[in-house]
């Protein structure tokens, strides 16, 4: 699918990342450490365009200027699975900050469902990368998203494993200013709303609990 404001991903090491994370056989320390290597290669798209200003700063030869973020960077993983992408992009960018909303999905209807919400006073102030590895049926990141405007933030940019079309199409469509970075958009969701071909789930692939 084409959409101005989703980037999907078309690297040959992404690619092969994921294609490692999909294997049922992969572990949960590999798929870790799999899903980092993705997510911190999507942050760097992502990031590609945050606003800068001249920094001066002083080398040990000489004063030069570089430059530095203009604004603060937020980083919000949707709990729990988001925290598997949230700890590599923060080694990546170790200057954000760090919210955290708990959703989860209720599976005899699909609709979001919210536990937790701890947001930093940045997520008005500049860029927000909201995370959750698997796009789906689109319900938390909706929730998600009404969340973080209520809060204030203007510019957020929603990170993304893989991404169902359905997951994409009602995420822009609820709100047609978000900005989407995938790895991958896979086919179709099944009756249940998981993804097609997918990785299964994500939370318990990563944190064990299978």
């Amino acid at each position: 699918m084409h959409h101005p404001r989703v980037y999907a991903a078309d690297h040959p090491l992404i690619a092969h990342y994921l294609t490692r994370a999909r294997d049922r056989d992969t572990r949960s320390p590999l798929f870790r450490e799999l899903v980092g290597q993705v997510g911190a290669m999507l942050a760097y798209e992502a990031t590609r365009d945050l606003p800068t200003r001249p920094a001066e700063v002083t080398t040990p030869l000489e004063t030069c200027t570089g430059i530095a973020l203009a604004q603060p960077l937020t980083l919000v993983p949707i709990l729990r699975a988001g925290i598997g992408f949230a700890e590599p992009i923060l080694r990546l960018i170790p200057d954000a900050s760090m919210g955290h909303l708990g959703l989860y999905r209720r599976e005899s209807d699909l609709t979001p469902v919210a536990y937790y919400e701890n947001l930093p006073a940045s997520v008005s102030q500049g860029p927000v990368l909201l995370l959750d590895p698997m796009l789906a049926t689109g319900g938390s990141g909706t929730a998600a998203l009404d969340v973080l405007r209520k809060a204030g933030a203007t510019d957020i940019r929603f990170v993304a494993l893989i991404a169902a079309p359905e997951g994409i199409e009602r995420l822009v469509e609820h709100d047609p200013d978000v900005r989407v970075f995938v790895g991958c958009i896979d086919r179709q969701l099944n009756d249940i709303g998981y993804i097609l071909p997918g990785l299964g789930d994500a939370g318990d692939r990563l944190f064990g609990t299978l």
